[in-house]
């Protein structure tokens, strides 16, 4: 009898730990972010360094996530698929802008919202959208202009 009690114990915590796996992996996914959010869309012709997962804020807060990257094979421009939190509303003419956290940080979307006062539905789009500053390029016109006196 002792050795079915210590077998069931056993049983028990192993089903516990396995439940409180899940649970943790649920919440911490994006299927979990999915249900609490909508899907907004926006082009930009270069996205160096954004990829899936990355994050999108407004006003400095984390208000999203890049759910994925895609190229769009006509115009060559990278579509954005960002997921925002459900109770954050973003006006029609904010600007989605791929920033840097510092000068060697990684890159997310930053959003400056606009005055409108009608919003972005869900699956709409952001018109209005600022590519990635490429620090390379910056170098290489200001050689450039250096070595052109």
């Amino acid at each position: 009898m002792k050795h079915s009690a210590v077998e069931t114990l056993v049983g028990f915590l192993v089903i516990l730990v396995a439940t409180g796996f899940f649970i943790f992996a649920y919440n911490t996914s994006n299927v979990a972010k999915a249900a609490n959010s909508y899907a907004i869309f926006a082009n930009f012709q270069n996205i160096d360094g954004i990829t899936d997962g990355a994050d999108v804020k407004l006003s400095g807060i984390k208000v999203g996530y890049v759910e994925n990257v895609t190229l769009e094979e006509e115009t060559y421009f990278a579509t954005v698929k960002l997921r925002i939190d459900s109770n954050v509303d973003i006006p029609k003419d904010s600007r989605a802008i791929v920033s840097t956290s510092g000068l060697l940080g990684g890159k997310y979307i930053r959003i400056n919202p606009g005055p409108s006062d009608y919003n972005i539905p869900d699956s709409g789009k952001i018109i209005f959208t600022q590519s990635a500053l490429n620090i390379e390029d910056l170098i290489a016109k200001l050689m450039y202009s250096l070595t052109s006196k």
